[in-house]
C-alpha cells in the first residue's frame, strides 16, 4: 500500500466518530427474491465508505434505501439523527437537499446544456440566489471537475468520463452533505477512473462531505475508502479497514483482492 492511500485508508481514525446515516436491520425483497437481510451500518461524519460485493448482492437497492428511491420492508434509517421512514414528503424532499445522488448513468438531461444542466437543481433548490450567484457557482463546481470549457456543450458531445464529471459536478452544485456514489467508475477506463477516484476525495476534502462509494472496483476502493463493508448475498459478510480486506485469509475476500 503507497503513502497515499495509508493516509485514505486511515484517515477515519482522525474524523469524527458520530453517526450522519445509522442504518438497523434493514431489509428489502422484490417478489421472493430477499435482496437486503436485516442490514446494518453506520456513515460516520466525514468519512468515506465503500461498500463492495458482486453484482446482485444489494448494493445499489442499499444507497436507494437511504434516500426512499425505494422502500425497505423492515429496518429503519436515520440521516442526521432522523428516522426517514416517518418523514413527511415535505420534511424527505428538504432532506434530499442535503444528499448528493450520482447515478450509474449520470442521468444528464440530454435536452440541456452542461450550464443548464447545473442550473436546474440550483434554481429550483437554492431559492435564495440570484442570476449571478448561480452563475458563479456553476462555474465554480465545473472549475473544481475540470471542465469548465464545457460548459455550453451538450451531453451528446461529451465523452463517458467527461459525463460522469459533468454528473459529479451537478449532484455537488447543491453543497450536498453527504454524497451517495452509485458505481462510480463502471464502464470508465482505467486511466479515467482514476480520475473519478481522484475528484471523489477532492470532493471529500472541499466541502466535508461523508460519502458512501458503491463499487465493485478494487482499484477505487483503494483509493477512495476510509472504511469498507462487503455485501454477500444481500448480508454484510466483512467490516473493517482497507488493510484488514487486504490481508484477509478469507477465500471470497481474497477473490475481490487478488
Amino acid at each position: 500500500m503507497n503513502t497515499k492511500q495509508s493516509e485514505i485508508s486511515t484517515g477515519s481514525k482522525m474524523k469524527n466518530d458520530k453517526p450522519i446515516i445509522e442504518i438497523n436491520n434493514l431489509r428489502k425483497s422484490f417478489g421472493t427474491q430477499e435482496v437486503l437481510k436485516n442490514v446494518s451500518l453506520k456513515l460516520l461524519e466525514s468519512e468515506n465508505l465503500v461498500v463492495l460485493g458482486k453484482s446482485g448482492s444489494g448494493k445499489s437497492v442499499l444507497i436507494k434505501c437511504i434516500v426512499r428511491l425505494l422502500i425497505p420492508d423492515d429496518g429503519t434509517i436515520q440521516v442526521f439523527g432522523e428516522n426517514i421512514g416517518t418523514l413527511n414528503s415535505n420534511d424527505l424532499s428538504e432532506l434530499r437537499t442535503k444528499v448528493g445522488f450520482l447515478f450509474q448513468s449520470g442521468a444528464l438531461y440530454d435536452s440541456m446544456t452542461v450550464k443548464q444542466n447545473l442550473e436546474f437543481p440550483l434554481s429550483r433548490i437554492r431559492k435564495e440566489l440570484n442570476k449571478k450567484d448561480i452563475d458563479e457557482k456553476v462555474k465554480e463546481v465545473l472549475e473544481n471537475v475540470g471542465l469548465l470549457d464545457a460548459l455550453d456543450k451538450m451531453p451528446s458531445q461529451l465523452s463517458g468520463g467527461m459525463r460522469k464529471r459533468i454528473s459529479l459536478a451537478r449532484t455537488i452544485v447543491i453543497d450536498p452533505k453527504i454524497m451517495l456514489y452509485d458505481e462510480p467508475t463502471t464502464g470508465l477506463d482505467p486511466v479515467t477512473s482514476d480520475e473519478i477516484s481522484t475528484l471523489i476525495n477532492e470532493v471529500q476534502k472541499k466541502y466535508n462531505t461523508s460519502s458512501i462509494i458503491i463499487t465493485h472496483d478494487i482499484e477505487c476502493a483503494r483509493a477512495t475508502a476510509n472504511r469498507l463493508v462487503m455485501l454477500q448475498d444481500g448480508e454484510i459478510y466483512m467490516e473493517g479497514s482497507l488493510d484488514q480486506f487486504e490481508k484477509s485469509t478469507d477465500s471470497l475476500i481474497k477473490s475481490f483482492f487478488k
